[in-house]
């Protein structure tokens, strides 16, 4: 057993009952600093995201245990630690907190509840279950997508263990006594999709450094041989009649579905007219974000965040023997790295100073927040989100050759590819002119011209109606003028008419970068509508006044009218 410090969570006490075992409370993590596990106490803090956060104040703390806390114990005490890229601290607590593990003999076998048990003629309560496969990250994509991705070399840290059942006993005068000769896990292996890996002998907790191929999904497999031999004497009136040597091997083993993450990405390049660059990347996988400079100082972020926890499965221990199980509190606690889409969203950083983050894409997937498990406190989005597979930003300063794209597994950076037809992309600036040619008093026709702004040559643009994907090749945008998108033709005009008089801006918005060869910046034109613009729209307003006051200038003549008849029987009276 562990010779280091005791932990400072408690179980409550374990009533064992025949062939069977009571409930056990949950264990609460261990307090920072009470455990040697390669951690400082700062670090050791914010691993346990699945802890109950019952917040306890400084003085009470302080009062409990004789000692203060730095202020990030105080914060992982009320809340949960999260980070923007996945830490190590997960796999040095585990690998370290994995010799803590203490395998029983012949006669014990001890598992985690979850184990799947195998039973032999003598071998009994035999397992081998995965403790911790790392570098690793559970990324909860949705409600019902939670897969682990492992890099592709890594290391499997496991438990294999049994116990041994010796028969025995007497029929009249023949007795049969039995004696353990040996007992042995002759074999362990790591299998992927079926295939080895890795492999160990008599190890009961085995570590196997491994290398997988580059493939997507597949099942990694621990699987372990255990063999006893023992003696079998049968004796007839205290006379020896027969010795034998009896053997059994039972093979165990635990699988798990994983998907090796071995991202590589796409990017693309295009430079402004004023000497800004833009940059894309996509990769069809979660993936952390990129740097666009060699000091860093560049950096984008997409959607996902990382915290940290245990795995509860590993919480208590069962362990058996001849007489019966009974639950124990375990003296080694995995820990994982879990990504999830955070609130916040992609980013770029330095926030005032950084990239220009121009365009997001992906899946639209649901919130996965009912896979984060209880006590999980984080700024998960709560409704549908852009899995940010792709990412465009512009800065004034890109160093290709020290682009870095990190993944979501700690340690794995995605290998950057550049598409068949050269990453480059041309962008030019865009030439858009408007005037009024033509106008009523009610309403004008404006005519806009679109125009490469070195060549002259038009700009034609596809109806706004049309979806289309980022790969098409087809010109896609818009020109938005007051409430209405419109398109230009081959000769790069569109025609529009407004009923409202005043200022129009039009707004050339042109589509990806990505999608056209040479792409195009947006540009403005401005144009001002009036109908006492011209003579022709002061003749109309005049007209339309005349008939507008008409029938207040009949009423009035109508009324001198009968106020002279009136005078006029007036003065014959």
């Amino acid at each position: 057993m562990s010779t280091q410090p005791v932990r400072a969570h408690a179980l409550v006490a374990v009533l064992v009952v025949a062939g069977g075992i009571t409930s056990v409370a949950a264990a609460d993590p261990p307090r920072p600093g009470t455990e040697d596990n390669g951690l400082t106490e700062n670090e050791s803090a914010t691993l346990w995201s699945r802890d109950t956060d019952d917040y306890v104040s400084q003085f009470a703390y302080r009062e409990r245990y004789g000692e203060n806390r730095t202020p990030v114990q105080q914060v992982a005490n009320g809340t949960d630690v999260t980070f923007t890229q996945p830490p190590e601290t997960a796999a040095t607590w585990t690998r370290h907190d994995f010799r803590d593990l203490d395998p029983g003999g012949a006669n014990t076998s001890l598992h985690p509840p979850h184990a799947d048990l195998a039973d032999g003629v003598f071998i009994r309560d035999a397992h081998a279950t995965m403790f911790a496969v790392q570098p690793s990250t559970r990324a909860h994509l949705a409600a019902n997508e939670t897969p682990l991705y492992v890099a592709p070399n890594g290391t499997l840290r496991g438990l294999v263990d049994y116990r041994v059942q010796v028969p025995g006993g007497a029929t009249g005068n023949t007795t049969s006594d039995w004696s353990l000769l040996s007992h042995d896990i002759t074999a362990v292996r790591l299998l992927e999709g079926g295939e080895p890996v890795a492999n160990t002998t008599g190890s009961q907790t085995p570590t196997l450094a491994y290398r997988l191929p580059a493939e997507w999904a597949t099942t990694l497999t621990l699987e372990a041989d255990i063999e006893v031999r023992l003696q079998h004497t049968t004796r007839r009136d205290g006379e020896t009649v027969e010795t034998t040597v009896e053997t059994e091997t039972v093979t165990v083993r635990d699988s798990r579905a994983v998907e090796v993450y071995d991202p590589s990405v796409t990017t693309h390049y295009a430079t402004y007219p004023n000497g800004d660059v833009g940059v894309t990347v996509f990769q069809s996988r979660p993936w952390q974000g990129f740097t666009l400079t060699p000091d860093g100082d560049g950096r984008v972020r997409g959607v996902w965040r990382f915290y940290t926890a245990r795995n509860t499965n590993w919480d208590t221990l069962v362990r058996a023997t001849q007489d019966g199980t009974t639950a124990v509190e375990s003296d080694a606690l995995p820990v994982f790295v879990h990504a999830y889409p955070s609130r916040i969203g992609p980013r770029t950083e330095p926030v005032r100073r950084g990239p220009n983050l121009l365009d997001v894409w992906g899946v639209t997937r649901t919130s996965p927040v009912g896979t984060l498990g209880d006590n999980v406190a984080v700024d998960v989005v709560n409704q549908s989100y852009t899995t940010t597979y792709g990412l465009a930003v512009r800065a004034d300063d890109i160093d290709r050759d020290a682009l870095q794209v990190r993944g979501v597994v700690r340690g794995v950076n995605a290998t950057v590819t550049e598409p068949a037809g050269g990453a480059g992309r041309e962008l030019r600036s865009s030439t858009l002119s408007v005037r009024v040619r033509d106008r009523t008093p009610t309403h004008a026709t404006l005519r806009l011209e679109l125009r490469d702004a070195r060549s002259g040559a038009p700009i034609e643009l596809d109806d706004p109606a049309r979806q289309h994907s980022i790969h098409d090749a087809s010109r896609d945008g818009v020109i938005a003028i007051g409430d209405q998108q419109v398109a230009t033709n081959a000769s790069g005009v569109a025609i529009v008419t407004v009923d409202d008089p005043g200022i129009y801006t039009a707004r050339y918005q042109p589509g990806s970068w990505l999608s056209h060869e040479p792409a195009y910046v947006s540009s403005t034109a401005t144009v001002r509508w009036h109908p006492l613009g011209t003579l022709d729209g002061w003749v109309a307003l005049l007209v339309d006044l005349g008939w507008r006051l008409l029938p207040f200038a009949v009423v009035y003549y109508a009324g001198t009218r009968v106020l002279r008849l009136l005078g006029a029987n007036t003065r014959f009276q």
